[in-house]
Formats: structure tokens, C-alpha cells, sequence
């Protein structure tokens, strides 16, 4: 009686948002690899040849540099590698907040690639056309704003979850010893198309299961606050939200002050072992300069931040990677888990692979019910 109950829970919710489940599972797929698509698509961009001399240009030239060919585009944010054959990456956004779809939120999304020891762009792309980002926006809020997509693509997951709780359920067997076939997929050649779509909704399930909630509950991470809040509690043991202290810089009469230089020097001095840093100039003339340091490329898991006075360069506050609570480290690593990258190229082979398996269970569960329906459907004359 109960399994009958459960049954018709995991069919409701299962149509009800397998179309979502489907798309972001797709999209999940694809993305999966997009720092290395992008390598590949971007080569000359990217990679520079460092002279046998000449030292990179310094920061602030640099920026200059890169405002000149972003005009009255305001620099976001730069990304930089501790390659030495690697490009300093700017970047400029600006959002409308009322808008209600991706090409309309976003007024313009650019990058310029830079080549720190000549000074000369590589590359510059229009962000928000990019395959990749449009890719990535689908699969965060359907292609909608954040306000009105990402709740639908939250609730979708969160059933999803409730889905694979449900589906264990009905896949147990009474008797593990006759229930062999519920853990391998054993076809002949006179097995029937419904009974391989059976088989494959079920075993690919329960194999991916603990990596498909994996994946679903840290999404949730990103859709729901209170979610994130119950994360944080349960990893950290306190209610209290971590002390972060937001620093001001204090104006001066210079104008042509070489800040940016003074900070990105001291934290290369401090840091000297990381593998990318990002620089986040000042939001306004109060506001610190912060810059963001990462132990290994690719991955965000183990970051460090820093404060610096935006007119003398002086550091303000430094925040490490070590005086995070580990509740805090769980929120900051959760898109390395959520990609799989916190374990590399294996670990993105197997998001990728469950993703792929996940996107299959509401195609193969359609048609579990289909079959099934049209086996239940009496003949109109008897």
C-alpha cells in the first residue's frame, strides 16, 4: 500500500518536471567541459610567448591598455595566471535588473585578452553570445532572469531529489537474492523494447544515485538561501554567520596613485606558490580594492582575499583560505563539486556521465508510464 502511494508520487512529480530536469541535465552535460572547450576555441588568445628578457608590464598599464579598447565600458574584474604563457583576461559587465530574459538582463558582457609582457590584445569576445555562457544561463534559470527562472529551476531539483528518494524506494527489492536483475542489465535478443527502457530507467538509477545527489542538492545550494543556510549550520555547528569585515580606503589628494602596482606586488609576495589571482578594482571612491587569490587554476575551492587601500595600496585586511570555518569552505567549494572539478578531469568524466544518465530518467520513466498505459487501456468494444 505504501509503495502503491510512493509509486504514484514519483509519476506525478516525475511529469510534472521532467521537461526542467531534462534541459538542465543537458545543459549540465555540456558545461561541464567548458574551461577546456574554451582553451581549445580561444588557443591564440589565450597563449602568449614569453620573451627571454623582458618582465610583464605592470598592472596598472596593463588596465589602461584594456580600458582604451573597452572605451567607456567599465573594468569588472581581470583574471590572471601564474603561467607565464597565459593572457591577463578583463572583463566588463553591466545587468538591467528588470529585465525578465537573458539577452535583455544583460546590457554587455565582454572580454579582452592581453598580453602582459607586450601590452598588445589577443583577443576580444562578445561574452554574451558566447555558446558556453548562453549554455550555462539555461541551465542556471531557463534562459530567464534570475529572479523568475532560477525558482523554477530550484523547485524542479528539489523534486528531483524527492524523485530519487522515491525511486530507491520502488526499485528495493523484497528479496536481494531474486532481485539480481535489478542491479545489471541482462538483454537477449527476444527481450522487448519496454522491458529494456524498464531496465535502463532502473539500473542506470540506482548507480548514479548518490552522485545524481550529489549534483541536485549542491544546485540547491545556489537556488534556495534557506537551503544554503541549512548547509552552513550543519557543516559549521553555529547559527552565527561568519564575521567578514569590509574595508574603506581613505581619499587623498593623488590622483595618479600606482595602488593597484603596490597591492598586486605585495600579493604576489605573499602568495608566491598560487596559481590564479582576480583583481576587483574599487566599486567607488570609498570602496577597498580587492583582490582574490586561488591555489590551483580552474578550481575555487581553496581562495584567499585581500583588501588593499585604493589611493596608497596599503593592505587593509587579508582573509585566508585557513580562517574559514569549514562551512564556509563547503559553500566556497560547492561549484567545484557541483561540476566535479574539486577531483579534475575523472571527477568532470563522472558529472558528466550522471548528468547525462540523469537527463535520461525522465525520458525512460515517460515511457515506463506510457507503456503501461496504454497496457491499462480496455478496447472500446468488447
Amino acid at each position: 500500500m505504501i509503495k502503491s502511494w510512493i509509486g504514484k508520487i514519483h509519476l506525478w512529480l516525475g511529469l510534472a518536471s521532467g521537461i526542467i530536469v531534462f534541459i538542465v541535465s543537458v545543459t549540465a552535460c555540456i558545461y561541464v567541459f567548458n574551461q577546456e572547450f574554451t582553451k581549445l576555441a580561444r588557443k591564440e588568445a589565450i597563449y602568449v610567448t614569453k620573451p627571454s628578457v623582458s618582465k610583464i608590464l605592470s598592472p596598472s598599464q596593463l588596465f589602461e591598455n584594456a580600458q582604451q579598447l573597452l572605451g567607456e565600458k567599465k573594468i569588472g574584474w581581470v583574471n590572471i595566471y601564474s603561467k607565464p604563457d597565459k593572457s591577463w583576461v578583463f572583463f566588463s559587465y553591466k545587468g538591467n535588473s528588470e529585465a525578465t530574459t537573458y539577452f535583455n538582463m544583460i546590457d554587455h558582457y565582454e572580454s579582452v585578452y592581453i598580453d602582459p609582457y607586450s601590452g598588445e590584445t589577443t583577443g576580444s569576445y562578445n561574452e554574451k553570445t558566447d555558446f558556453f555562457n548562453i549554455v550555462k544561463y539555461l541551465h542556471w534559470s531557463l534562459l530567464l532572469s534570475t529572479k523568475i527562472g532560477q525558482p523554477i529551476v530550484g523547485w524542479s531539483t528539489l523534486i528531483f531529489v524527492v524523485l530519487l528518494i522515491s525511486g530507491l524506494v520502488l526499485w528495493w527489492p523484497k528479496s536481494f537474492k531474486n532481485g539480481k536483475n535489478l542491479f545489471w542489465i541482462r538483454w537477449k535478443k527476444r527481450t522487448s523494447a519496454k522491458r529494456k527502457n524498464y531496465d535502463l530507467h532502473n539500473v542506470l538509477g540506482f548507480y548514479s544515485l548518490i552522485f545524481a545527489l550529489i549534483i541536485a542538492l549542491t544546485g540547491m545550494v545556489w537556488a534556495f538561501k534557506w537551503f544554503q543556510a541549512i548547509v552552513y549550520v550543519v557543516a559549521s555547528g553555529t547559527t552565527v554567520p561568519p564575521a567578514v569585515e569590509i574595508k574603506q580606503s581613505v581619499p587623498t589628494q593623488v590622483e595618479d596613485s600606482k595602488a593597484i602596482d603596490i597591492a598586486f606586488q605585495q600579493t604576489l609576495q605573499k602568495y608566491s606558490q598560487a596559481a590564479q589571482f582576480r583583481i576587483v578594482p574599487p566599486a567607488d571612491s570609498l570602496a577597498a580594492l580587492n583582490i582574490y587569490v586561488g591555489d590551483k587554476e580552474g578550481v575555487y575551492y581553496k581562495t584567499h582575499q585581500l583588501q588593499f587601500d585604493q589611493y596608497s595600496g596599503e593592505l587593509l585586511n587579508e582573509r585566508t583560505h585557513n580562517d574559514k570555518n569549514f562551512g564556509e569552505k563547503l559553500i566556497t567549494a560547492n561549484y567545484d563539486i557541483h561540476v566535479g572539478a574539486i577531483l579534475g578531469i575523472p571527477g568532470k568524466i563522472l558529472a558528466f556521465v550522471v548528468s547525462l544518465v540523469c537527463a535520461s530518467l525522465p525520458v525512460t520513466g515517460f515511457f515506463v508510464w506510457w507503456n503501461k498505459r496504454k497496457t491499462r487501456k480496455k478496447p472500446l468494444f468488447q
